[in-house]
């Protein structure tokens, strides 16, 4: 049996997931969880195979929980499942440890053949994603999301700051001093040419980083 956690911050979906891989043979979810720390400790307690993780979710992230899942259990697979297909999460994702990419707009069969693909060893990417990742290789820099510009590190800070989170929580998050997470965002703010945490949050949502729902 493959041991499956899902991770996703809306009810719905996370429950219509877990049904429907429990309708396949094979597979057996063992827990799900709505944000990225619920995930994290319940990979620790659980010991999944694979790990179906949402990538925007409140508090961490599923980028941040990719990073840290992975520190502590290097050999559980992770999938990222996003709604979004266009934006700097994919391949920051990738880099982070995750070994497949899917977008929850192409259907439940590309989700049970990233998981079959990922227990055999492989990594998978829906179509879109691998398309997306291949115009991006190929296009011009005036192309490309403003924050690819950041590092892995303060990507995340970002999308906690974007999230309406404090200079403390966020520090608690990474466990460095809030001075630190102070010198994350002027550094962000210089490479994206913004004064503000609402401009911030504004240029997430425009580059599909952020649920404008989301903005505080």
């Amino acid at each position: 049996m493959t041991r499956i956690l899902v991770v996703d911050d809306h009810d719905l979906v996370r429950m219509g997931i877990v049904r429907m891989l429990n309708d396949v043979s094979g597979y057996e979810v063992i827990g799900d969880a709505k944000s990225g720390e619920e995930a994290v400790r319940k990979a620790r307690e659980l010991s999944p195979d694979v790990v179906l993780m949402d990538v925007k979710m409140p508090g961490i992230g599923g980028l941040e929980a990719t990073r840290k899942m992975l520190a502590a259990r290097p050999g559980v697979k992770i999938i990222a499942v996003t709604a979004c297909d266009d934006s700097v999460y994919p391949s920051r994702l990738l880099q982070a440890g995750a070994r497949g990419y899917v977008t929850k707009g192409t259907g439940f069969t590309d989700i049970t053949e990233a998981i079959d693909t990922v227990m055999s060893g492989r990594q998978f990417m829906s179509s879109t994603i691998a398309q997306q990742l291949a115009l991006r290789t190929i296009s011009g820099a005036s192309d490309r999301s403003p924050f690819e510009r950041l590092s892995q590190r303060e990507l995340e800070t970002a999308m906690l700051i974007a999230g309406g989170h404090k200079a403390q929580d966020i520090a608690n998050t990474f466990s460095v001093s809030p001075k630190t997470v102070n010198s994350y965002r002027y550094r962000i703010f210089e490479k994206l040419s913004i004064n503000s945490d609402v401009e911030l949050a504004l240029l997430a949502v425009k580059y599909n980083l952020l649920d404008p729902e989301a903005v505080v």
